[in-house]
């Protein structure tokens, strides 16, 4: 019985999902108090808002692309097949 073959497999999946978790952390990590004009709120500025919510959302799409990008190898030994 022939399988079909799927562009991604489950492992493909889980490192998505694990990217999109990354993502939504470092995009929570952005959130906070903002500035209105009756209150001025210096944590804006603060690091996690500017430096470091930033480089964590941009793992989170580097982890999505490299998920895209990877290729389980194959289970069977190429020699057999010939």
């Amino acid at each position: 019985m022939d399988k079909k073959k799927f562009a991604f497999t489950k492992t493909n999946y889980i490192m998505i999902a694990v990217g999109v978790a990354i993502i939504i952390i470092g995009l929570l990590l952005m959130t906070g108090p903002s500035c209105t004009n009756q209150a001025w709120e210096p944590d804006i500025f603060s690091a996690r808002r500017v430096k470091v919510a930033p480089v964590v959302t941009l793992i989170g799409f580097l982890e999505i692309i490299a998920a895209i990008a990877y290729k389980p190898k194959d289970k069977k030994d190429k020699n057999s097949e010939a």
